[in-house]
């Protein structure tokens, strides 16, 4: 399972938060960075779009965090990521760079999701992301990390 993103986290407590749930992943969960494009706003997004379809194989399983997906919630997210590793392809979720997605990307996606209306820094939704597949995991495993029954 893959993460590829615009942008470069560095050191930092993202990148910690990041590795700390990334680790708890099965399969883990490995992040693949690139540099923002340069240019223009259609520049910009067509050279990142290059970036993020170029790492793409033809047979894995795109999901784009995008602000028009779907928003489920956790035991939703859980049931989606069942259904996408059951798909028996590689799953690589994709976050682009400030400019958005190229329409390229979402018309590559095979699903969209999105985090909410709420607008993250970049930087923060790759821990979000990486908390919320652990937490779904472990709903699917029935283990008491998800709590859905606090009011």
């Amino acid at each position: 399972m893959r993460l590829l993103a615009i942008g470069k986290t560095g050191a930092g407590p993202e990148a910690e938060l990041f590795s700390r749930y990334a680790a708890r992943i099965r399969p883990s969960l490995t992040l693949v960075e690139f540099a923002p494009g340069q240019g223009s706003v259609a520049e910009i997004k067509r050279r990142e779009a290059e970036s993020l379809l170029g790492a793409l194989a033809a047979q894995d399983f795109a999901i784009a965090l995008d602000s028009g997906g779907q928003t489920p919630d956790s035991e939703e997210l859980a049931r989606l990521l069942a259904r996408w590793t059951e798909s028996g392809k590689k799953l690589a979720f994709l976050i682009g760079g400030a400019e958005g997605f190229d329409a390229t990307v979402i018309a590559r996606a095979n699903a969209r999701l999105s985090l909410g209306r709420l607008t993250w820094p970049h930087m923060l939704v790759r821990p979000m992301l990486a908390e919320q597949i652990y937490r779904a995991q472990m709903i699917l495993a029935g283990h008491p990390y998800h709590r859905a029954g606090r009011p």
